[in-house]
């Protein structure tokens, strides 16, 4: 029998002979210092989110260029897939109008405590809060606007539900929200008794929370005794 290996045995040995070469490879790579790498990382801001309105959207990740050994610098990335955030506090967000890199600097080099953290980028760092203020506005229906059939009349009071709503959001677009809301009813020539609801006219914003967006509105309505029938 001929020892000669044949060409199938030759290609598998060459193949195991070059994953061979790549694994000592790696390895001495990876065991060698002073590599950099681009970490991507989840950012929380944490404000009083009670008292205080973001008017621009938040950074939501950050980027982070680190050095170390390849072992390590492995080792985050895979890592990196489920990273907690970074949460960067704002303490005093009437005086914030940037994240302060130095100190979320600080923050990360605790997070990598086997590597150096040369330098961060945020997606931006402006910031921009204001007052969180809450308005209560009434709710009234436009009587006088209220079309009825001629030779009916509303024999009830009007029923608003709720009377009341309430607006939260920054300082300068609440300022703008009226101090009354009146509704009007859309339905021409009422004759029976009127049971709906109806949207309440105000504009939409993310920054703004409403409390109610319809309201529920009812009276009753009765023919004139001496109107003659239509």
């Amino acid at each position: 029998m001929s020892n000669v290996p044949s060409g199938q045995n030759r290609i598998k040995t060459f193949f195991v002979c070059i994953l061979a070469a790549s694994f000592f490879w790696l390895m001495n790579v990876l065991n060698k210092d002073n590599y950099s790498i681009k970490l991507n990382y989840p950012l929380e801001i944490e404000y009083d989110n009670s008292a205080f309105v973001p008017m621009q959207p938040l950074p939501k990740r950050i980027s982070v260029n680190v050095s170390g050994d390849g072992w390590t610098l492995l080792q985050k990335s895979w890592l990196n897939f489920n990273a907690n955030p970074v949460v960067y506090k704002v303490l005093n967000p009437n005086e914030a109008s940037f994240i302060n890199s130095t100190a979320l600097t600080d923050q990360i080099t605790e997070l990598f405590p086997n590597l150096h953290v040369n330098y961060v980028i945020a997606d931006t760092f402006e910031l921009n809060f204001e007052r969180k203020i809450r308005k209560i506005i009434p709710i009234r229906v436009d009587s006088a606007g209220i079309n009825i059939r001629d030779g009916y009349v509303i024999s009830s009071i009007i029923n608003v539900s709720p009377s009341l709503i309430s607006v939260d959001g920054p300082v300068s677009l609440i300022r703008t929200y009226p101090d009354t809301i009146r509704i009007s009813i859309p339905v021409p020539k009422i004759q029976n008794n009127f049971d709906e609801s109806l949207p309440i006219p105000l504009p939409v914003s993310p920054l703004v929370e409403v409390s109610h967006r319809d309201v529920y509105v009812s009276f009753e309505v009765a023919q004139y005794l001496n109107a003659a029938p239509q």
